[in-house]
């Protein structure tokens, strides 16, 4: 056992070295290699995070620009049909004014043509009567003239 204990021994003392060289080796690869990457890594990842908050931030701005844009849009379109539906109500009762004037118009043309044949009509029959007081005269004067005309030739 002596020996084995004093091989373990010698195999220690001769791995002291080696043991000495990893750490060194791994304090070298630590400094030299591990900490710049692993900033270089985290400085990527940062940007690279920054970067896609910054493109979200501008999707967001770019959404909220649309919808205000689709907000003024929809409000000029109700603007635009306002107006449109105000000019059609205008020239609505512009045309029903123009409408109305031209039956009182065509109204009074109506009651001016009515009373102008009552006038004539009045005119006729007062020219009837006194042509049918003439004629009736005539008659009269007729019919005297002939009873009294046979009477004067049989009595010759």
């Amino acid at each position: 056992m002596d020996q084995t204990l004093r091989q373990v021994g010698e195999l220690l003392l001769g791995s002291v070295p080696t043991i000495i060289l990893m750490v060194l080796l791994y304090g070298l690869y630590n400094l030299l290699v591990h900490k710049p990457l692993t900033r270089v890594l985290d400085e990527r990842r940062s940007k690279t995070e920054g970067a896609v908050e910054k493109a979200r931030a501008d999707i967001a701005a770019a959404e909220a620009r649309t919808a205000e844009y689709e907000q003024r849009l929809r409000e000029a379109r109700l603007a635009v049909f306002k107006s449109q539906e105000a000019r059609r109500q205008q020239v609505l009762q512009a045309r029903n004014a123009v409408a109305a004037e031209a039956r009182s118009k065509a109204q009074a043309q109506v009651e001016q043509a009515h009373a102008a044949i009552e006038k004539d009509k009045i005119a006729a029959q007062e020219r009837l009567q006194a042509e049918s007081g003439r004629i009736a005269a005539e008659i009269i004067r007729t019919v005297l003239q002939q009873g009294s005309a046979p009477a004067a030739g049989g009595a010759r």
